[in-house]
């Protein structure tokens, strides 16, 4: 950073100062701050990417070698998120991700970095958020989940509920069939392989269902 620069705290820090003095609508101000906000994550966010597929392995346009470079993306980012574009003329693979914020877009140049190489990380992960679930039969039990931010509810639900029958079919779960487990949720959640869920863009916080707190309304001075 440049000496002198201010950081994004700093900036954020400025602007609210300005704010409080220059308008005494406090939802405007908090509206404003909230873009400027979402804005700065969306930059980072956009670097990031750019960041990641440049170093992203492409030695050819080939079937295979595109179909190895589509998994690398949907197993740091999801599935469904990501959108490809061949560009044979230019030799490059254009790259569209979905997010909230609106789409990031780059492009994968043809180059020589082995395919395997291990020490490259991802730089930018879509976020997990909060994505609590209920059974019918007992809405006030809650159990924890987290789901990629760029997934709607119904988006998760469905693929909680692919989750549960793909781990049932599997072999593990054939297994924990025939040792006497139930083909429950609680079941389910308990004994489903956290890599399973990841994959399908979802998270176990707890195994186990949390009732569900009523507040008080609080009282008033």
């Amino acid at each position: 950073m440049a000496k002198n620069q201010l950081t994004e705290k700093e900036v954020v820090e400025l602007l609210e100062a300005v704010l409080s003095k220059t308008t005494q609508d406090s939802h405007l101000a908090q509206k404003i701050l909230d873009g400027i906000r979402k804005e700065m994550d969306r930059k980072k966010q956009s670097a990031a990417f750019q960041e990641f597929c440049r170093r992203c392995p492409l030695p050819d346009l080939k079937d295979e070698t595109l179909k190895e470079v589509t998994n690398r993306f949907e197993e740091t980012f999801g599935r469904d998120l990501i959108d490809f574009a061949v560009n044979e003329q230019d030799g490059t693979l254009n790259v569209e991700l979905n997010v909230p914020n609106g789409p990031l877009v780059s492009s994968i140049e043809l180059n020589d970095i082995p395919m395997k190489e291990e020490d490259i990380e991802p730089e930018v992960k879509v976020k997990f958020i909060p994505f609590p679930v209920a059974l019918p039969g007992d809405p006030e039990l809650v159990w924890m989940m987290g789901k990629r931010e760029t997934m709607s509810p119904d988006e998760a639900a469905r693929a909680l509920h692919e989750a549960q029958v793909e781990f049932w079919e599997s072999k593990s779960g054939q297994l924990q069939l025939r040792k006497g487990a139930e083909r429950t949720f609680p079941e389910f959640i308990s004994r489903v392989p956290a890599k399973l869920l990841t994959e399908s863009g979802l998270k176990r916080h707890y195994k186990d269902p949390e009732a569900l707190k009523v507040l008080r309304k609080a009282p008033v001075n």
